[in-house]
């Protein structure tokens, strides 16, 4: 009996042996601190293995040990089964923005500071800036009509096949947030918000914006803020970050608040300054690049010695020269009469949220009650890990519009999708010209809470945000239900583009604020009526401008 209880034991243990060594193997090639860590462990399980395996013949089978012994080896076995038939994990480039503009125009372009000669190429782009020009009439010019910030940032990503997936603008603070289109169906759950602190909460030339969202179900949180100025408020720059945490809530149940998201980018003119050294010696550390001698009196790190809401976000080290405060179009220092004393007030941190402990709520029989809810939780933050590692964190000091430099950080999520399968699949029926109308099938790929209110756009290939379309349609408008999930819906002829062109359909959920289905690229036939009345090229583009406006 006992013989027969070890084989399957001893095979088992085996494979879960060389299992170790494969994932050792896999992994050699991984950073030097991580690998030796992860080596001494899978050491260390090894060794207890092998002893198992030494004393296994002196197991007895009425023994209560031998039983235990097997349950927890076949629950090893089930574990390793597990995560060897798990998914990879897919890694993403995040490239973050911070920049105070001073009211300032933009440059005439922005390819160094979004460094697009590099071959790595960011998955997504988040572009905070603060004080970008809000005069009553500019302001109310740029909220119908987009601001040139974002004109300029949209018109250099979209050549590159990224596309302004959402934005926030509170007077002075914008936050922008591209994405590569490839990921555009699986960035869900789309929601923004803001918070006035200027004048006691009346006023928003201060305060934060945020965007929260759903990355192949990892909710993700974006907080751009602009903080009080001024040496002697570190502590309400403070209250003011933590009054921003508590104020901004979200219409979702899983993650209603700030800290409630799995990842959390914190950015912005957070105007912390450096104490108690002199002008003479803070200029000579940065002249003479030893920026560390000034670490510990910079205010940041000083307040997160001491409050606990600081301690949860993490910091790249500072290793570039104060961002504030510049003669414009200068790397000079203020020379003006104030002769500010430069501060690291332009930062980007971050929260990668902890995992959740279990709770063992033990009963009378000694069994484990563990909240199912709190269980699923877990499991799931097991099923699908989240880990991000900072690449790159410094300034760009060539830009000079401002009395502030623009600071950017690089990040690598390495995450395990949730989902691979857009929402809805969307497809151009047929030839498509302005001679006929069109047609369009979609089909429900998955359930959703869809809305009367959805809509399906028709975009030239490039376009650069949701609003960007040629024409769209209401899905519920002159829709034919094939079967319970596959639809068409018909474009009038009137509406599509005379000169025709490369194109794309979307399909843009109003519940989840977001396009959750992208057609292949098709192409749009030229009129040919058009072309055989007469019309000279210029006069198609004039009458395909009319009709795309």
């Amino acid at each position: 009996m006992l013989f027969s209880r070890i084989q399957p034991l001893t095979s088992n243990m085996e494979e879960i042996a060389e299992y170790f060594n494969e994932k050792m193997r896999a992994r050699s090639d991984s950073m030097a601190s991580t690998g030796t860590q992860s080596t001494s462990s899978r050491l260390h399980v090894r060794q207890r293995l092998a002893m198992l395996m030494t004393c296994v013949d002196d197991l007895d089978p009425d023994d209560k040990l031998d039983a235990q012994v097997v349950k927890t080896l076949d629950g090893a076995f089930h574990v390793c089964r597990q995560i060897a038939g798990r998914p990879k994990k897919d890694q993403f480039r995040l490239y973050v923005v911070t920049w105070n503009v001073g009211t300032a125009e933009p440059p005439e372009d922005v390819d160094s500071l979004l460094q697009l000669s590099s071959p790595k190429k960011p998955d997504l782009y988040v572009i905070g800036l603060q004080e970008v020009k809000a005069a009553p009439l500019k302001f109310v010019t740029d909220l119908a009509f987009e601001d040139s910030w974002s004109h300029l940032f949209m018109n250099t990503l979209a050549p590159l096949g990224y596309i302004k997936v959402s934005s926030i603008r509170m007077q002075g603070l914008l936050l922008l947030f591209f994405s590569k289109l490839e990921h555009v169906p699986f960035i869900r759950d789309i929601q923004v918000t803001y918070t006035r602190t200027g004048l006691y909460g009346y006023w928003g030339n201060k305060g934060g914006v945020s965007i929260r969202l759903s990355l192949y179900g990892h909710m993700l949180c974006f907080l751009n803020c602009h903080l009080s100025a001024h040496m002697n408020y570190a502590s309400q720059r403070v209250d003011e970050f933590e009054y921003i945490l508590d104020a901004q809530t979200f219409d979702t149940k899983n993650s209603p608040n700030i800290l409630d998201h799995k990842v959390v980018f914190w950015f912005g003119d957070l105007n912390f300054r450096i104490e108690d050294h002199g002008m003479l010696f803070v200029r000579n550390c940065i002249t003479s690049q030893r920026f560390s001698l000034l670490w510990p009196k910079d205010q940041l790190t000083m307040m997160k010695q001491k409050e606990a809401t600081l301690q949860k976000f993490e910091e790249g080290p500072l290793d570039f020269q104060p961002t504030y405060k510049f003669d414009l179009h200068s790397d000079n220092y203020d020379t003006s009469g104030k002769k500010r004393k430069p501060a690291w007030c332009d930062r980007i941190l971050w929260q990668v949220k902890p995992k959740s402990l279990p709770t063992e709520d033990i009963n009378e029989d000694g069994h484990n009650e563990e909240d199912p809810k709190k269980q699923l939780k877990g499991e799931l933050e097991d099923e699908f890990p989240l880990k991000m590692t900072q690449d790159y964190y410094t300034s760009k000091m060539e830009y000079g519009v401002s009395d502030h430099k623009p600071v950017i950080g690089i990040f690598r999520l390495e995450l395990r999708k949730m989902y691979e399968t857009p929402l809805v699949q969307v497809c151009a029926e047929g030839e498509w010209s302005a001679d006929f109308d069109a047609l369009i099938t979609y089909r429900l790929l998955q359930s959703f809470p869809s809305s009367a209110w959805d809509w399906i756009g028709l975009y030239k290939v490039g376009f650069k945000s949701v609003s960007d379309y040629i024409t769209y349609t209401w899905v519920k408008d002159d829709q034919v239900s094939l079967n319970d999930e596959l639809f068409q819906v018909y474009v009038n002829k009137d509406e599509i583009p005379v000169l025709g062109g490369e194109c794309v359909l979307c399909y843009y959920s109003s519940n989840l604020q977001c396009i959750v289905g992208i057609s292949q690229p098709f192409k749009v036939q030229e009129s040919r009526a058009a072309i055989e009345e007469g019309l000279l090229p210029e006069n198609i583009n004039g009458l395909d401008e009319t009709v795309s406006s």
